[in-house]
């Protein structure tokens, strides 16, 4: 069944950080270890239905390489939401997670930041692989104005909550409205993946 995509969703961060891996996991329910980086930017897309409405959520799942930097704010603009990702083993992609923040504040005004932490089952395994503080973090939330959740892709943790707090606050949004068609080119069936390359 073809549809109208209600919502433009952006997946941004540092390459390896767990992208295509949320996505995968939201969209089918699924797990791959076996890490294949994303060229360019991959689309899918997944209803949600919360308060009674479904919304077709239209994910672009953008490269983390700083090479493809140059392409993103292809895929960010007109973005709803978009989900920053950071490694909570690797303090590193942190600092990628507040650059691509600064991005869409400085670009996209009215898009909604959700940071969120990925590989929470690494560090439940072993509280020392932590390299991200989580009370830091949320305090970084707050001064962007944004929300943050910690997922697991692996088990699943958390990731149905992120994409429904997205969704329900799009909905609960005064400027939302529903019967007002998306950019057309996003007319896609659901629950498929494309990859473009550049």
């Amino acid at each position: 069944m073809y549809r109208k995509v209600d919502m433009k969703v952006v997946m941004l961060g540092q390459m390896s950080c767990g992208k295509t891996s949320l996505v995968e996991r939201f969209i089918y329910k699924r797990f791959n270890s076996q890490y294949q980086a994303t060229i360019g930017a991959a689309f899918g897309a997944c209803c949600v239905t919360v308060q009674g409405c479904e919304v077709c959520v239209g994910l672009w799942d953008t490269a983390g390489s700083e090479r493809y930097n140059a392409m993103s704010p292809l895929y960010y603009r007109g973005a709803k939401a978009a989900v920053i990702c950071y490694d909570i083993t690797d303090d590193e992609s942190v600092e990628r997670a507040k650059f691509w923040a600064n991005e869409i504040q400085l670009h996209e005004e009215e898009c909604r930041v959700y940071l969120c932490g990925t590989k929470l089952d690494l560090v439940l395994q072993d509280p020392k692989a932590r390299q991200v503080d989580l009370h830091d973090m949320l305090d970084y939330a707050e001064t962007i104005n944004g929300r943050l959740f910690e997922t697991s892709s692996k088990t699943g943790e958390n990731v149905q909550e992120l994409f429904n707090t997205i969704v329900q606050d799009y909905v609960g949004d005064p400027k939302t409205d529903l019967s007002a068609p998306q950019d057309s080119s996003f007319r896609l069936h659901t629950q498929r993946i494309r990859e473009k390359c550049c």
